[in-house]
């Protein structure tokens, strides 16, 4: 596997996992393909807006997270709040 320069911790985990040889094929794998790929296609759609007030510091905080993050602030505000929705809210620390 090639290197590169940075891997966070769940990365470090798939790595290991895969190098042990804990990954097993499927048995169908171009249907597993195709259910992967329409569910990201699903995932990936926007297909509504909305607007919303934030106080300006609150958006001024996003901001920077989304600097951190490599993100387009209105990307990371979708990404928090999907991950609200789907229960996979990780509390950040300050």
């Amino acid at each position: 596997m090639k290197k590169r320069g940075f891997y966070d911790a769940e990365e470090k985990t798939l790595i290991a996992e895969y190098e042990r040889g804990e990954f097993k094929p499927v048995k169908d794998q171009k249907g597993a393909k195709q259910t992967a790929v329409q569910a990201a296609r699903r995932y990936m759609r926007k297909d509504a807006r909305i607007n919303i007030r934030l106080s300006a510091a609150d958006l001024e905080i996003l901001k920077r997270y989304a600097v951190d993050e490599g993100l387009p602030y209105q990307s990371l505000i979708a990404s928090v709040l999907h991950k609200y929705v789907s229960g996979s809210v990780v509390s950040r620390k300050k």
